[in-house]
């Protein structure tokens, strides 16, 4: 591959990036070294006003919904976000569906995403997963409100998963979240989740959902009793304290397997320290667009970086975004937490999603050895910030 130099590259989270400077490849695109360019003039490819950073991670997308791109109405809420996708989300055949993804899933990688955190309800998206360059891990995520469905639920993600396995993708049953399932479901989805060590489940993504679990009150607990679903028991706490429980049930804490908990938009102190209790090895995924799109609202970030979560960045699915575009979701929270380096942000979107899929050998930073992908994104600023019209594509 040879030398690639730019304003700036960003080699890893805890360093400050390089100026004028560049990351040496073999001929397998695996890094050499990086280092200061003695005169950008000679070099024979020098990016000015870009940056070069390391492949990106989506720590959580739902590609095989990317048919119902531009089919949701803004701002509804949880409750009227579900609404849409009751309605929408079965419009499309599979044929669509796996033609669909594989669309969006080769955009993400010219854009420079190199692993993803993929969320599945069907198989529609796993033949392009099984020959794609992108490495992708899949949550096989269930839902069933009513406890005496579990065991049927159950059975038919275990056969969800045999048709993963022929197919040679990583992938394991999760949870969706406490608002869609019976406490039997959660419990037995995530102890089938954690038995090949990895969980992932859509933790406190709205007021809606902790008013439900901790008081059984509000829009979401009244659409789910309008339309004759059993709800959760009350539990007077936050709704991820719920979803502790519930693992707990599973198998006793501590917990060694790798736990992704998704968006976090009303997460507390005290609810992340009780997680951080119990679980070795807890991610926190932040799709920031996502957020904004459904509800208008954001996770406590400067809490969440204060506490030294272990931070990550996924875009959401298409049904509550707009993109699935990483350097989107690094610019939106740039611009909202502007106090916070572009380096951390950066290390969130490609080291922090390696270190959950347990890939960080060779994703996640331009260290030497590794194979991450490279990733320019131009139109940077003189500061070595994004910019509004900053793009992102993949070198290599």
């Amino acid at each position: 591959m040879g030398r690639i130099a730019a304003s700036y590259v960003f080699v890893s989270p805890d360093r400050e990036p390089l100026h004028d400077a560049y990351v040496e490849l073999d001929a397998d695109g695996r890094v050499v070294e990086t280092g200061i360019c003695e005169d950008v003039e000679s070099e024979k490819e020098f990016h000015r006003g870009c940056a070069i950073m390391p492949g990106f991670v989506n720590s959580h997308c739902h590609v095989e919904l990317s048919h119902l791109w531009k089919k949701f109405r803004k701002g509804t809420g949880m409750a009227g976000f579900i609404d849409q996708i009751n309605a929408l989300r079965d419009w499309a055949d599979a044929e669509t569906k796996t033609a669909l993804a594989g669309k969006w899933m080769d955009i993400m990688w010219e854009r420079g995403v190199s692993a993803m955190a993929d969320i599945s309800n069907d198989d529609s998206s796993f033949p392009v997963k099984a020959e794609h360059p992108m490495y992708t891990r899949t949550f096989l995520e269930v839902f069933g409100t009513e406890p005496q469905d579990c065991g049927k639920v159950i059975e038919e993600v275990k056969k969800l998963q045999e048709v993963a396995d022929g197919y040679g993708i990583d992938a394991a049953p999760t949870p969706h979240s406490p608002y869609t399932m019976s406490p039997e479901l959660l419990t037995a989805s995530a102890a089938l989740g954690l038995e090949r060590g990895f969980v992932s489940f859509h933790s406190q993504e709205s007021c809606e959902e902790d008013e439900m679990i901790a008081y059984g009150v509000g829009k979401m607990y009244e659409n789910r009793r309008a339309a004759g679903m059993s709800t959760p028991p009350v539990t007077g706490k936050a709704a991820l304290y719920y979803f502790l429980d519930r693992l707990q049930d599973a198998h006793p804490a501590p917990f060694d397997e790798h736990i992704l908990l998704v968006h976090n938009v009303t997460l507390t102190e005290d609810a992340a320290e009780a997680a951080l209790g119990m679980m070795k090895n807890v991610y926190w995924a932040l799709c920031p667009l996502s957020n904004i799109f459904i509800h208008n609202a954001l996770p406590p970030v400067r809490m969440m970086r204060s506490m030294g979560l272990n931070l990550t960045i996924g875009t959401d699915s298409l049904s509550s975004n707009d993109d699935y575009d990483m350097v989107a979701e690094m610019r939106c929270l740039q611009n909202n937490f502007p106090e916070i380096p572009l380096r951390e942000i950066v290390g969130w979107a490609t080291l922090g999603g390696a270190r959950f899929l347990c890939a960080e050998e060779i994703l996640g930073t331009l260290e030497a050895g590794k194979r991450p992908g490279i990733v320019l994104v131009d139109n940077i600023n003189e500061k070595g910030r994004l910019t509004e019209s900053s793009t992102s594509r993949r070198l290599c």
